[in-house]
């Protein structure tokens, strides 16, 4: 059994970022994670919510197949970032890669009725959300690079940092960390997926762009800030051994379905010689 602090907060009453959706220990006046340069704070000013107001009925859950062994999560209307967690059908058990803020009892049933979760494994710090709960509630750990531990909201022992550039979650399933957007910035690769040819969960780590032709490497997606190319480099070296046709975006329905691997090294060599010139 997972053991838990004790917290001072009713639950479900942790404050929420509304433009981020990460959730806080306690309130306070600002949130550090919208404060950086890579998130932004809405001339709006800061707002917070609850998990309590999430669920008090403008929202319902959303549910959909996003490839082989591969369910969608996430939450209509969207809310903050609006990016979908992937519960992956692995074969030591099933695993969250990513998280969103949102959680009720549907999401619950939906997620027990297809096996519940044995790990949650989350790319950066703009999807941490409301991990503590999901991983509350499923009583599975929430693995997290050292690298990023800084930006946790809400410390909690079901979290687990690990260190380096690689990482086994499980048979089958490797986390690495290319480090590009975030210095944790963390995928995950799936070499015994259910067709055989390996799949890449990236979130916006590497980023699935509208023509589906290439992917992107930044620093800041919302403000526009591109990737330091050595960090780039480094990311492509890293990864260059891996097979894997299909690539896992951060967005409903933004996957590449073939040849990923290929693609992920092409858009590499593009991308330093736009920047290197």
């Amino acid at each position: 059994m997972v053991q838990h602090y004790k917290e001072a907060l009713p639950p479900n009453d942790y404050p929420i970022c509304v433009t981020c959706g990460t959730q806080y220990s306690e309130p306070r006046a600002s949130c550090p994670v919208c404060l950086d340069e890579r998130q932004y704070v809405p001339l709006s000013g800061q707002a917070w919510t609850t998990l309590s107001r999430l669920r008090s009925g403008a929202r319902r859950a959303s549910v959909h197949p996003q490839g082989p062994g591969v369910l969608g999560i996430g939450c209509e209307p969207k809310f903050a970032i609006g990016q979908r967690a992937l519960l992956v059908k692995a074969a030591d058990g099933n695993v969250l890669w990513d998280c969103v803020p949102y959680l009720d009892e549907e999401l619950i049933d939906i997620v027990n009725a297809e096996g519940g979760l044995s790990a949650i494994a989350i790319s950066h710090p703009h999807y941490y959300a409301t991990m503590v709960d999901w991983a509350r509630e499923f009583e599975v750990p929430v693995y997290l690079h050292t690298a990023d531990r800084q930006w946790v909201g809400r410390s909690d022992p079901v979290l687990q940092f690990w260190d380096g550039d690689r990482m086994e979650l499980a048979s089958g399933l490797v986390l690495y960390r290319p480090g590009v957007h975030f210095p944790g910035g963390t995928v995950m690769h799936w070499d015994d997926d259910p067709d055989g040819l390996g799949a890449l969960f990236s979130g916006d780590i590497i980023q699935v762009i509208p023509d589906f032709t290439h992917v992107a490497f930044m620093y800041s997606y919302p403000n526009l800030i591109p990737e330091r190319p050595d960090v780039v480099e480094a990311a492509a070296e890293l990864l260059a051994p891996l097979a894997y046709e299909r690539l896992y975006g951060a967005w409903w329905d933004f996957i590449l379905p073939r040849a990923a691997d290929r693609i992920v090294q092409d858009s590499a060599t593009r991308y330093l010689k736009f920047t290197r010139g």
